[in-house]
Parts: C-alpha cells; structure tokens; sequence
C-alpha cells in the first residue's frame, strides 16, 4: 500500500489515491515539528513605490532570519539576555508578528554564542591568509561593579590592499593577583588559540614592571627564530600609559588643589539626595546644569581636565554650598582652582 511520509516528523501516512487528502491536510496543520522547526508566512506587505503609491505585496516570515537578526541586535546594543523574556518586549513582538515563536535567554544565549562561532571562524581564516605579522595590544582593567579583572587583547595586521585592519580576538577574565606568571599564561592561551604565536611583531603593554616580566616570560615560550631581530622589537610600552606618567608628575605642582577639588566632587555625588541638593543650589543660582559633575581616573589623565572643567561651571555654587552646609567637610573650588582657572588648557586634550 502505498505511504505517504511527513517531511518535518517522518510519520507515515496513507497515500493512495483512495484515502484522498483530508487526513493530510489535517496532519499538516497540527504536525508539531512543522509548527516549532520551520514557520514560514506569506503576509500581506504594504510596498511603497517611488512615485509615492503603495501597493500591495506578499513577504515569507522566516524564524531562523528572525532569530538571527534579534540576537545580533542584543549583540549591537548589549541589551541584557532578560529582556525577551519582559512582558512589554514580547506584547510588542505579538503585535508585530504573531507567528514569532517566544524564546528563552538560555535559547538566544546559544544562538549569539553561534554567531560568535561562526565569526570566530570567519576571523581566523583572514588571520590565516593573511601574510604578514600581526601586532597584539592588550588593555587591563577592573570592573567597577563586579570587582573583577579583565584583559582585551587586540590583533592589528595589513591587508592584502594595505589597509590596517584591527580584530578584538579575546576578552578574557584575568583572576587575582594580576602576577605576571597569571598574565602571561592568560595571553598565551590566547596566541595559541588563534595559532598566530609564530606570526607576532610587536606586543604593547602598560609601562609597569609586572608587564616586563611578562614579557620575559612570553618570550621564554615563543620560538626566538619567529621574532624579529631575536624578539628585540617584540616589546612596545604604551604611549598613552607613559604620556599618562607624564601629565601626573606635571599636575603635582597643583596637586593639592586638585585633591581638594575631587573630594568636594565626590561628595556631592555620594547620594542621590546630595546630587538633587546640588542641582538645587544650581537652579538657585541660575547656573545651567548642562554637564554632570564627574570623577577623574587616576589611569586616564585626560579625565583630569573633564574634572576641572566641569567644575570651574560650578565653583560658584561649590562656594555657596560651603556657606550653608558648616557640619560638611567641604572645600571652596573657587579658592583652590586659581591656578587651573588662569589657564585651564593646561591639561585639555584633542580626542
């Protein structure tokens, strides 16, 4: 007798021409592996012309493009993994297309950590094609939030049309302490993950000692013939880091003007209570709150003139804060930034 088979659940059901159609048509409709793997719709589609008409057209509603397209939009933005599953974004997906199969966040989770596969894949064969050395930068930082350390590490190599392309290859947690035995391990992984350990030129680092020992280590496990002139120009210290040195001994002439300005800056910013007081007393004043006052990074010497700078706004209402708030330990930005306020372009920078 003859069979007919299921193409989505492989179930087999009468097909001759005696049993008819109905109990296929009837199949199709509640196979369950048609309705979870693969919902494709012809939907009406408004098409508009270029003479301004609109007319009337048909589109297939594919789930796996509609998949792809969310995660890399999660990706895009970095919206967190939750919010597929927020009541508000699945009544609007509803609204939009009804057909459109609600997923979870471990779901999507696989579904980005499958875009990242595949251009994981798409990165190292252009590394592997490539012919010339590769530069590695790295970047090492603490979480504000989460207390903990991380490292960037960044491929910089020309092209075939020589043009200089960069790829982030690795994000990596770095545990503590940060030794130089932890760092170098964590970094070499990463070479040997990408297999371009015998392609290398430069690796720039942060000018500390932790990072030199580093790199005697790194050095230690790389084959001395695939470095240029015996691993001689293998070590570039950051110029940003070294200017950062720089610019920090300068602001010691200054210096105790500036740390009476950072902690008047952090206290008004320590609660929510203290920052609406603040922006009272601006109001009051009449001064514009156009910037929010902000903290200067003791690894970013540019933040140091965004500090002063926002604050020179504000000495007249730091100085009327002081007058009024007698039990606070507050300092009078406009007495201690004289120097900064003759010529604050001593620290500005071009970005």
């Amino acid at each position: 007798m003859d069979k007919a088979v299921c193409n989505y659940c492989k179930k087999k059901l009468a097909g001759s021409s005696r049993a008819g159609t109905t109990h296929l048509h009837d199949h199709f409709r509640i196979c369950p592996l048609r309705k979870n793997k693969d919902i494709k719709q012809s939907l009406m589609n408004p098409n508009k012309s270029t003479d301004g008409k609109i007319s009337i057209g048909t589109y297939s509603f594919d789930q796996d493009y509609d998949r792809h397209a969310l995660a890399n939009m999660i990706i895009l933005h970095e919206y967190p993994l939750s919010m597929i599953e927020h009541r508000g974004f699945r009544t609007f997906v509803n609204s939009l297309q009804p057909l459109f199969p609600h997923v979870s966040r471990n779901t999507i989770k696989k579904d980005i950590l499958g875009i990242y596969g595949v251009e994981k894949s798409k990165t190292q064969q252009v590394l592997e094609g490539n012919h010339g050395r590769i530069a590695i930068t790295t970047d090492l930082w603490t979480a504000s939030n989460q207390k903990r350390g991380y490292m960037t590490v960044t491929a910089h190599f020309i092209d075939e049309s020589w043009t200089l392309q960069s790829r982030i290859i690795r994000f990596i947690y770095v545990p503590c302490p940060h030794t130089a035995e932890t760092l170098s391990e964590a970094l070499m992984s990463c070479l040997l993950d990408w297999n371009i350990d015998r392609k290398l030129s430069t690796l720039t680092v942060d000018n500390c000692t932790t990072n030199d020992a580093m790199i005697h280590m790194i050095c230690d496990k790389l084959p001395c013939s695939s470095l240029m002139l015996g691993g001689n120009l293998f070590h570039m210290r950051c110029c940003a880091h070294i200017l950062n040195l720089i610019v920090r001994a300068g602001l010691s002439a200054i210096e105790t003007g500036i740390e009476a300005i950072r902690d008047s800056i952090a206290f008004w910013t320590a609660t929510p209570k203290r920052v609406e007081k603040f922006e009272e007393a601006a109001r009051q004043l009449k001064v514009p709150c156009t910037k929010k006052l902000a903290l200067a990074c003791v690894t970013r010497w540019n933040s140091t003139y965004i500090m002063l700078a926002t604050a020179l706004i504000y000495k007249d209402v730091f100085a009327h804060l002081k007058q009024r708030s007698t039990s606070s330990p507050l300092y009078s930005i406009k007495e201690e930034t004289i120097k900064a306020d003759e010529d604050p372009s001593f620290v500005k920078y071009d970005a």
